[in-house]
């Protein structure tokens, strides 16, 4: 077998651009650029002059019926990753589609469904945060119990200011009908994986979300989630695109320590003794005073280490690109399975399907509830087709 993968490229933009010059500048060694796809005659010119050894195709179909690539990679609105991931494995091709792995579940499950009966093929999701050092160490400290069971979750990630000039950029975007929705499909979705990924999958959701409230959209900028895991704790979710300040805090509470993590950077960790139970019905009256008064010795309950991380620029995509490539040729286990994209478009959908109905939503939700919802606002817009 070869030792590089030739990666088809669909969908020049920005990430697709990314994907190119991470491939030519050698970060990605096992692969090679295949091809490149785009339906924009102007990035035909683009990709002659920046990847002149690459044939050019306009229609995707026609590149995976070309023999010129072995696996693909979508870089398209969230829509399209379901049906060309489909059409991809259909022709024995491997396929990385982007995130969001779609907008619905119905049509993720889909996706799902169809890559299960191609076990021999690799499927696979572009959650580059998953490649980050920093989340990768709080899931193994998470998942070997250092901190206990997790008894809150919380995550504020209002760093995703957006002007009104990004929205006008496009037709498509900040639209039901182009986009699926706003910062819930496009800016949080990492943040909407990694939490699960870490902390588990919740049972439930209520959520109170702003449609343009602050920005001339119909889809949400402004997001409050609050999710129950079904044994007594709880999760909240913030996300929105007009704090020009922006915060990125996420605490993880367990009976047995905390994490709490700034910026995507630092990662405060604190380990208590034994249990907090075992710690509170162990001071009696005269204990309280001292610990009240500040006369106690914190270290006699915890320790406290601080985790610091620095990441560089491209490589967490860089890395995730050479892992799907390592499945390929070896078989090396996948970093984010693409079988785990369904995980944040079923909760995104929940804290959808949430606000629009007032009431609190199983994540074993109406799928057809859900899309008939949806349809309503995209038929609201008048611009795009409903979705079936």
């Amino acid at each position: 077998m070869s030792t590089k993968v030739r990666l088809g490229i669909i969908g020049l933009g920005q990430q697709g651009g990314l994907y190119a010059k991470l491939i030519t500048e050698g970060k990605v060694p096992n692969m090679v650029i295949g091809a490149i796809c785009d339906t924009d005659p102007a990035k035909k010119e683009l990709a002659a002059s920046q990847h002149p050894d690459a044939p050019f195709y306009d229609d995707y179909i026609a590149m995976l019926d070309s023999g010129d690539v072995d696996a693909i990679v979508t870089c398209v609105p969230h829509f399209l990753h379901p049906e060309m991931g489909i059409e991809t494995l259909k022709r024995n091709i491997h396929a990385l589609v982007e995130k969001p792995a779609g907008v619905y579940t119905k049509q993720v499950k889909e996706l799902n469904e169809f890559a299960a009966s191609k076990p021999e093929l690799s499927f696979a999701i572009m959650f580059n945060q998953r490649n980050n050092p920093l989340y990768q160490k709080l899931k193994e400290i998470v998942d070997s119990g250092e901190i206990g069971a997790i008894r809150r979750t919380n995550w504020i990630i209002t760093n995703w200011w957006r002007p009104q000039g990004y929205y006008n950029s496009s037709e498509w975007r900040a639209t039901w009908g182009g986009e699926g929705g706003g910062v819930l499909v496009n800016q949080a979705p990492h943040q909407l994986d990694l939490w699960q990924w870490i902390c588990g999958v919740p049972k439930s959701v209520y959520s109170k979300v702003a449609y343009g409230f602050r920005r001339d959209i119909a889809v949400e900028d402004e997001v409050t989630a609050v999710v129950d895991y079904g044994n007594g704790a709880t999760g909240v979710f913030v996300t929105a695109t007009h704090d020009i300040v922006g915060t990125d805090r996420f605490e993880i509470l367990g009976d047995q320590g905390k994490i709490v993590v700034e910026n995507s950077k630092t990662a405060t960790v604190t380990r208590l003794h034994k249990p907090e139970r075992e710690l509170s019905e162990s001071l009696d009256m005269s204990d309280v005073l001292k610990l009240f008064m500040g006369q106690m010795d914190t270290e006699e309950f915890y320790t406290t280490e601080v985790l610091e991380f620095e990441s560089a620029w491209g490589a967490q995509h860089a890395g995730v690109l050479a892992n799907f490539a390592a499945n390929i040729l070896d078989g090396t286990p996948l970093l984010a399975p693409g079988s785990d994209g369904i995980n944040g478009v079923r909760l995104a959908n929940a804290i959808h399907l949430s606000s629009w109905t007032g009431r609190e939503v199983g994540l074993d939700f109406d799928q057809d509830e859900f899309l008939t919802e949806l349809n309503k606002r995209i038929a609201g817009e008048g611009k795009f087709p409903e979705r079936a």
